[in-house]
This record gives structure tokens, sequence and C-alpha cells, in this order.
């Protein structure tokens, strides 16, 4: 089968309401950070379940993974654990400040930081442990927590794909440590680009000037009428502030979440009815510690003669149904491998999870009839794949 038209992997899904809020934000006064930045700060903050009741808005969870771990200290000499399966950015800022990521594997089930390996990684120099929340689902938190208090470790989560993300009945990014979101054009919920940091208010506050150039005061405060002209710089900081022409985008954007993350749901669910007990597959699972975000729908084809990754999402392409791939281990990637002298083998479980996923399409745009064509899709190319595989073998 093959459909009409192409099938995105992962559109946005802007209405009205939106547009409506960005237009309002374009001819007020303010563009820039402003009040509806800071609404939205609240608004995010309060749906999480901060401290404090608030967040800081950047223009990407890189920009507040970043100044975390600035304002942690972490700096050369020092260690920060990171997964080998996550997206660069997660390794890239600990570069920026100069410490070293020390790569470890991942669990088999959740394809999220293995606490057990973090734990063999733990060495004096370590400042910082980095868990990702993959694809929706929350990694393991309490060993985590419990190892970095025994060490003296911060914890700062990479919640990029952890809207809305629980944890044993606590919302990820509740906590006092740091958290990084990720509203980029692919997310559950997106600005464009654009991000959002949650932890102790006091630690935000210390975030909040280093992502703005080290100033004493943001500029809406310089410039509004109940405002001071007069600013210190306190360190040579960023430029990482969010406009309120995103968190205009956003503010309606969270409105619509809670429709968003059931739809999701209601799709994933259908892919683990079509996928789960299908011997060709291993689809995902929802750990029983909390429930996912479903931010990908991350399948992997079974170790089977024939099953082939590369050649199988060629074919999903040709077929008009959009895929990804989440991720290619930052072992593998040419900078992380040649600069720290990664072998192949050396993380077994993201590498055979590599070699075997492929990312389908999951959003809120999904209709019923899309979802058939991606199942049906998907087992048809597999059934096609192996039944070539069977007569290659037949051939003298």
């Amino acid at each position: 089968m093959a459909r009409d038209t192409f099938l995105p992997f992962s559109p946005p899904s802007i209405g009205q309401e939106e547009i409506d809020e960005v237009t309002a934000a374009l001819r007020s006064d303010w563009i820039t950070t402003g009040p509806r930045t800071k609404e939205f700060e609240r608004a995010f903050g309060a749906y999480v379940g901060a401290p404090g009741g608030t967040s800081l808005m950047l223009n990407s969870c890189t920009a507040g993974l970043h100044v975390a771990l600035v304002a942690l200290g972490v700096g050369p000499g020092d260690e920060v654990i990171v997964p080998t399966l996550t997206f660069a950015a997660t390794a890239n800022v600990v570069e920026h400040v100069g410490a070293r990521p020390v790569l470890v594997d991942v669990r088999p089930d959740t394809l999220c930081i293995d606490p057990e390996a973090v734990a063999a990684a733990v060495t004096p120099r370590t400042k910082a442990v980095m868990p990702v929340h993959y694809a929706g689902q929350a990694a393991d938190l309490d060993p985590i927590f419990a190892l970095a208090e025994r060490h003296g470790l911060h914890v700062v989560e990479d919640a990029a794909h952890a809207i809305p993300t629980t944890y044993r009945g606590r919302t990820v990014g509740s906590r006092g440590n740091f958290a990084s979101f990720s509203f980029y054009a692919t997310k559950n919920l997106t600005t464009a680009e654009g991000g959002a940091l949650t932890g102790d208010p006091e630690l935000l506050e210390k975030a909040r000037v280093i992502g703005l150039h080290g100033m004493s005061a943001d500029g809406w405060k310089r410039f509004d009428k109940s405002g001071s002209w007069e600013y210190d710089i306190e360190m040579p900081g960023f430029k990482y502030n969010m406009t309120d022409l995103q968190a205009a985008l956003g503010l309606r954007q969270l409105a619509k979440l809670a429709g968003f993350h059931a739809r999701r749901r209601e799709v994933a669910a259908r892919y683990g009815a079509a996928f789960g007990s299908d011997e060709r597959f291993e689809a995902p699972v929802e750990a029983d510690y909390g429930t996912s975000a479903w931010h990908l729908y991350v399948l992997r084809l079974a170790p089977l003669p024939g099953l082939e990754r590369n050649a199988f999402v060629d074919e999903l392409k040709r077929r008009n149904i959009g895929f990804s791939v989440h991720y290619k281990p930052l072992h593998m990637m040419s900078y992380y491998r040649e600069k720290y002298g990664y072998r192949p083998g050396e993380f077994p479980v993201a590498e055979d999870a590599y070699r075997r996923m492929l990312s389908i399409p999951l959003h809120p745009r999904l209709t019923d009839e899309d979802v058939e064509d991606v199942i049906g899709t998907v087992k048809e190319v597999a059934a096609e794949q192996l039944a070539g595989r069977r007569g290659h073998l037949l051939v003298p």
C-alpha cells in the first residue's frame, strides 16, 4: 500500500487561537521579552508544579542546560555523566563549559540512562549527572538522586521530550534541581524555537542573570514605566532570552496541551495494540513508575534475518510515510569518538537499539485513517523484507 500524499513525521499543531495571540503581541508595545513571557513563565511553572510556581523562559532547551551547568559552577576539570543515546545538545553543553561528558549506556526497556551504568562511571571528578527523559518516558530518577546525594553531585534533567511526563506521581520539573524543557517545532508544545528551565527559585534567578548578558535586570524591567534605567553586569552572560512573540504562541499551546496529550496517548495505544504482540517488532514500553508524554513512538525491528532498518525506512519514505531515527549514539559521532577514543561495542544496548530503531509519526494532527496507514505500511514493509530474505535463501 502507498498513500497518495506524504504523511509528515511531526508537524506543529497550530490553530487560530495561536495566530490571534501572536498577532496581538505584534500589535502591542512588547515583542521581545516582556509581559507575555512573564505570564508564560508563571503558567508553565504552575503546570509542572515547579518550586515557587514559576520557570525561566529561554530560546532553547540547549540554552537551559547550558545556563544550568554555569549556575552550578561546572567547568574545566569536571565530569558530567550523560547517556550516549541522546541528541548532541546534551553533551555539547558540557563541552561548552569546559567539562568532560562521560557517556554511559541506557536501559534496554525504556532506552533511558541506566542508573547502574551511572554508578559505575562516578569518579572523584564527577560534578553532575544529566538524565534524559527519552521519547517522553521518565528516566528512573530515584536511584540517580540517591547516588547524587551519596557523592554530592548535581542532577540536571534533560526534559526536552518530557511535556507532560510524570515520575512516581510527580510531574517532571517539579523538583528543586534544574530541569530543562524544549518547545522546538516538533515538540508536544511548541513556540517554534524556545525552552524553559525549572528549579529552586534562587538557582533560577541566578540562571536568569546568566541567560541575559549577566545583567542584574532584564530588558523589560529597564524600559517599562515602573522600571529603572540603571543595571549592573554581574558576569559575562549569554543572550538566551525568549521573546513575547514566542511566549504568545506558547501560552495558547499550553492551554491545548491536555488535548494534545490525550490524542498522543490514543495513537500510542493503537500502535501498541498493532505492534506489541507482533514478533517482527519491539514496541516501546511505558515504565510502571510513571506516565510517558509520548513525544516519540520509537519502534525497534526484531533481530530477524531480512529486517534491515535503513532499507526499511527508505521504503517507508517511498510509500509516503514520514519517519525519523532517535538517535545515533554520541560515541559513534566523529567528534566524541575521536576526542575520547570510544570504540564500537562499548555501549551495546544503545548500539543495538540504534541499528534497529525508527520513529513513526506520532502527533495530534493524525487522523484515524493516518494511523491505519502507518500501521498497514509498516507491517507490509516488514512482510516484504522477510519474504525477500526467505526467497533469497532458496536461490541455489
